[in-house]
């Protein structure tokens, strides 16, 4: 019996091939960090976004994909990057970085002004494609994800799971953890059906993440 939201499965050659030359090294940049809707770039392509707790490794994350080890910058601070991060893929994509949820060092007037865009930027972009909401494989789900996951699923937008950090969790806590990840899904009628298991350390997942986002129309 298949388990709900399972990994999703090697894609074709054909399919890894169209992410492989999507997230050429050469085909990404930095486009510009927004801080307000007036500021957000046209909606001529393909968008996703990434959303995940502070320091759960979205910007490494952005980083294995495009093959730019420096593109998205870390900070050991968590929560200190309150921009929508834009960056370019060839001239068909948009990769956006939304700003790390679930920390508590912010003063509450910019977190709520931050909330406000996030929540604007969800429910008003056309061209948005899939969020990809990203969970730390060693913790699960949190009550700060499952906020995000409720956005999402109020403003439409089909959002798929990854799990980060995959080569961190013990073997024996993996089940417990992806039971747990599963059913807070089942809650969301917005998640996409399938998840996506990755390590930027090791490389795992990436091929496949990227022939998803170039699967994206």
């Amino acid at each position: 019996m298949q388990l709900p939201f399972p990994f999703v499965e090697d894609p074709e050659p054909i399919a890894l091939e169209r992410g492989r030359k999507l997230f050429n090294g050469a085909n990404s940049d930095f486009l510009k960090g927004v801080v307000a809707m007036d500021g957000l770039p046209a909606g001529d392509r393909v968008e996703v976004c990434f959303a995940g707790r502070s320091n759960v490794g979205k910007s490494s994350l952005i980083n294995a994909l495009t093959g730019r080890t420096r593109l998205a910058r870390a900070s050991n601070t968590p929560g200190r990057t309150q921009e929508i991060n834009f960056f370019t893929l060839t001239e068909s994509h948009y990769l956006v970085d939304l700003p790390g949820y679930g920390y508590a060092n912010a003063p509450l007037p910019v977190v709520e002004k931050w909330q406000r865009l996030l929540k604007q930027y969800l429910s008003g972009r056309a061209n948005l494609r899939r969020a990809f909401v990203l969970i730390d494989s060693r913790h699960g789900v949190k009550d700060v994800d499952e906020e995000i996951m409720s956005l999402l699923d109020s403003s439409a937008v089909t959002f798929q799971v990854v799990m980060t950090k995959a080569d961190k969790v013990k073997e024996k806590d993996r089940a417990k953890i992806f039971k747990q990840v599963r059913e807070k899904l089942a809650k969301h009628p917005a998640a996409y059906p399938e998840m996506v298991l990755t390590s930027s350390e090791k490389g795992d997942g990436i091929a496949t993440l990227r022939a998803i986002i170039a699967g994206l129309e």
